[in-house]
């Protein structure tokens, strides 16, 4: 089946760390690659994006300096390392296939995975 997979949400703690992966199955991830979120009420925002070629990063405002991407084409996976994770960060996180224009990303239309779901609570 030809998807995207996210894995690695949960329960933590207010500055606690999760890892978050998105894998691809009957397809090669060689796409750019971007993290959305959405939490209940609000709109979706993308989070952090890495491109195909040469690995470039971009970051919201809102987790530049807490989350990092990353990629290891040799399992066909994405990243992202979240940590000092507030309660804001709470949401349903995506990963998809997209498009980068400037600083900005949006999605491409090819892949969307199924969530997983991330609460910050103590």
């Amino acid at each position: 089946q030809v998807q995207l997979v996210e894995s690695g949400g949960g329960l933590v703690q207010p500055g606690g760390s999760l890892r978050l992966s998105c894998a691809a199955s009957g397809f090669t991830l060689d796409y750019a690659i971007g993290w959305f979120r959405q939490a209940p009420g609000k709109e979706r925002e993308g989070v952090s994006c890495i491109s195909s070629g040469d690995g470039t990063t971009y970051y919201a405002d809102s987790v530049k300096g807490r989350f990092t991407i990353s990629r290891d084409n040799a399992k066909n996976t994405v990243y992202l390392q979240m940590n000092s994770l507030k309660p804001e960060d709470t949401g349903v996180y995506y990963c998809a296939t997209v498009l980068i224009a400037g600083r900005s990303w949006y999605y491409s239309g090819d892949y969307w995975g199924q969530g997983t779901q991330v609460t910050v609570s103590s």
